[in-house]
């Protein structure tokens, strides 16, 4: 990829970028919370506190692959700036909801919702994108095979 092309591309690098560094955030977050409540590997229970943040990484962790696919996807085939205004809004909704899981699971819920929405609004946007490129091809290659 040439240096023209980069710039439809770096707004969804940072965010992924971003989205990487509080996945490793939310890990780091996990040790503590072992070492304070003394739950040593591969325990995953023990101290409700520990018990709520290790859910809340697990639960992030779970979604994160989905997320940076779809996030791409409505990048490259949708809008690279409304995908990284989702992609950014998401990755804040999730730190709060593994903050507000933390605290309680009821905390989690409004974050949850948040992150949520905005996945499926980044899915719609790659659906669309998807369907519109193939839209494109399609007329394409009609036209060209009738010349």
């Amino acid at each position: 990829m040439d240096a023209l092309h980069h710039h439809h591309y770096v707004g969804l690098a940072a965010v992924t970028v971003a989205a990487v560094l509080e996945q490793a955030y939310f890990s780091l977050q996990v040790i503590s919370a072992r070492r304070k409540f003394g739950v040593s590997p591969p325990c995953t229970s023990g101290h409700p506190q520990f018990e709520r943040v290790f859910r809340a990484q697990v639960n992030c962790s779970e979604y994160f692959p989905i997320f940076i696919a779809i996030l791409w996807t409505s990048g490259v085939f949708f809008s690279s700036g409304a995908s990284c205004v989702c992609g950014v809004a998401y990755v804040l909704a999730r730190l709060l909801y593994f903050q507000g899981y933390a605290e309680s699971p009821q905390q989690r819920l409004r974050a949850l919702y948040v992150s949520a929405g905005l996945l499926w609004l980044l899915i719609g946007f790659s659906c669309v994108g998807v369907l519109a490129s193939f839209w494109r091809l399609a007329v394409h290659h009609f036209l060209n095979s009738a010349v």
